[in-house]
């Protein structure tokens, strides 16, 4: 016996964990996208305010006349900009004349290393550039042109580290309050999803459970809007009515076979214990055992008819179906049951078609039918039975009538006759059976495409209609 060793979780568990791994995921990933588009935002913002102070610086620089303006007044609005723009304190700001010389800085001494590796350009090069020193310090480097008019008379350079671009601390913290805020509703949204898809899902299992328990009363209420569940509940109800049904059809037939198999067992029971306590002998003896040979022969052909409806009833027998000519089949049939008939003073009267048709059929199944209605129609009328058999067609099929000269079928039994184990009130003093020859064999006829109904049913006599479809 093989095990299995899944480790298995509620639902509910299952996919809450699941979906917020992935809501993680993809939480994570907005983070850092969001971080790196703050960031680039930053460094744009910053950059923008640098061309701002440096533009500033090179329209306040211009003196009367159209010299360079280096005084402290310069200084005092330089860093009135620079807090303004909110650049901090470590900048480097620098002013060159036309002969490329520093004329001045903010703060007085820059870094000598940073003066060391700027290489001024000339008046053309404008904008920003990137400069490294060293293996850890990175700066932006910004120059703005200073003109008198159309004339060039010197340069703004600013300096600006890189690590003082940075994003604003209320941006991170209005980022993580964002990324928190879905996780919180997300979840919350998730939770509930899953709870209330798993619902309808742990009462179709607590169902089945008591199903396996033998209860079949169970319904659940497909009053759900997902079609999935709806499906699912409807599936579910429609198989526990169908094992509602099986499980009165599996008591109605043991109750059936039981009153069915009583008879004859007992009287058999009772014929053998005669002989056997001597309470008849010699002659007589022997004739209790025919009749006890008799009933075990009816016995045994009552238990093959039933279970050869079991067995049709539960699809394990196949039809076969061939070619075969109507006419000459059907008076086959009666000729083969006149023969097995012991004897008994029937008449079988055969109205073929005019022209004998080619249909497609189980033979065998065709036999099984024909040999149940005519054994009926002989039952309607022990003595002196005539059955005539007409074949005619329409458009679309043939039907075969079997009709009997017997006194017909009440009215109060005429929507009985093909329920399983039912037997007329004219037949249970006379007539020893399962009641399953009409349901037996209405059921074939299905199967064979067609059907099998009465068409009528009087005092003249009672007509049993088996349709085939025609073959194409």
């Amino acid at each position: 016996m093989s095990t299995d060793n899944t480790r298995r979780q509620p639902l509910l568990r299952y996919w809450t964990t699941r979906y917020l791994l992935t809501l993680f995921i993809g939480l994570l990933l907005i983070g850092v996208l969001s971080t790196f588009w703050l960031r680039r935002n930053a460094v744009q913002r910053r950059l923008v305010s640098l061309k701002a102070l440096a533009a500033g610086t090179a329209e306040r620089a211009v003196g009367a006349g159209g010299s360079l303006r280096i005084d402290r007044t310069l200084t005092g609005e330089i860093e009135r900009s620079q807090r303004l723009l909110g650049l901090g304190t470590d900048l480097f700001l620098f002013i060159v004349n036309p002969e490329n010389r520093i004329v001045y800085s903010t703060p007085s001494r820059p870094p000598l290393a940073v003066l060391q590796s700027i290489t001024i350009p000339s008046y053309l090069e404008v904008g920003f550039q990137q400069l490294r020193i060293g293996p850890q310090s990175r700066f932006y480097i910004l120059k703005q042109t200073i003109k008198a008019g159309e004339r060039w008379i010197g340069a703004v350079y600013v300096i600006y580290p890189h690590r003082q671009i940075n994003t604003s601390p209320e941006e991170l913290e209005f980022l993580f309050f964002m990324l928190g805020s879905l996780a919180a509703l997300g979840w919350g949204v998730i939770y509930l999803l899953t709870r209330h898809l798993s619902r309808p899902i742990q009462k179709v299992a607590a169902a089945a459970r008591q199903i396996v328990e033998g209860d079949y009363r169970l319904t659940l209420d497909p009053n759900v809007h997902e079609t999935e569940l709806y499906e699912l509940i409807r599936a579910f109800n429609d198989m526990t009515t169908r094992l509602r049904e099986l499980e009165a059809l599996r008591t109605e037939l043991l109750a059936g076979v039981t009153h069915e198999l009583k008879t004859p067992v007992a009287a058999i029971s009772g014929l053998l214990q005669a002989v056997r306590d001597q309470v008849v002998t010699g002659a007589e003896a022997q004739e209790f055992l025919a009749i006890a040979a008799k009933e075990t022969i009816r016995l045994q052909r009552m238990i093959e008819d039933l279970l050869a409806f079991n067995a049709f009833a539960a699809g394990e027998i196949r039809i076969e179906k061939t070619l075969c000519p109507l006419n000459t089949i059907v008076q086959e049939i009666a000729d083969q049951w006149l023969l097995g008939n012991d004897g008994k003073p029937v008449t079988i009267k055969v109205q073929p078609l005019p022209e004998d048709r080619k249909i497609a059929t189980d033979p065998l199944r065709l036999r099984q039918i024909l040999y149940n209605l005519f054994t009926n129609a002989q039952q309607a009328r022990p003595t002196g039975s005539v059955i005539a058999v007409t074949i005619d067609e329409t458009k679309d099929e043939i039907r075969i009538n079997v009709k009997d000269n017997g006194p017909g079928i009440s009215i109060a039994e005429q929507g009985l006759i093909f329920e399983r184990f039912f037997r007329g009130g004219a037949k249970k003093d006379r007539v020893r059976g399962m009641g399953l020859g009409l349901p037996f064999s209405k059921m074939m006829a299905q199967a064979l495409g067609g059907d099998l109904y009465l068409k009528s049913t009087s005092a003249l006599g009672t007509t049993f209609t088996l349709t085939l479809k025609k073959h194409p």
